[in-house]
């Protein structure tokens, strides 16, 4: 099993973010995933622009995909979300990677973008390991 199926079999139980939300686990590696998402008309709000949850599931995914490997169990300790810009596209995709690892806490950066090169928002996640 490649480590691409350990992973979606692993967190095939995030009801919320794959099947509710329908976000995808595209690649994964050491510290590292990416997850992505065909918009539709549940991802918008009442403006037409994508709901901020959708950005903030997507990086909270990637980040629990990222920092849950090689059975180590890690929860979020804090995030903070900056929307940068309205997605202009119709195809999400959130990439995160370590910045620091330490042997309780670690921090991550999440950059998501559409399929148009916009970045739509940027997320860091502090991480405690609980394992």
């Amino acid at each position: 099993m490649t480590e691409l199926e350990k992973a979606r079999e692993f967190f095939k139980n995030d009801a919320f973010a794959t099947d509710a939300t329908g976000i995808e686990i595209t690649a994964v590696g050491d510290h590292y995933a990416r997850v992505e998402l065909d918009l539709d008309e549940r991802h918008y709000n009442a403006i037409g622009a994508v709901m901020g949850g959708v950005y903030f599931t997507m990086s909270d995914f990637a980040f629990a995909i990222a920092s849950n490997r090689n059975g180590e169990a890690c929860v979020t300790l804090g995030s903070h979300i900056t929307y940068l810009a309205p997605a202009k596209g119709k195809h999400l995709t959130a990439e995160t990677h370590c910045l620091r690892n330490g042997r309780r806490t670690c921090f991550y950066e999440v950059l998501i973008r559409d399929e148009l090169g916009t970045e739509a928002a940027k997320v860091t996640i502090e991480g405690f390991k609980i394992s």
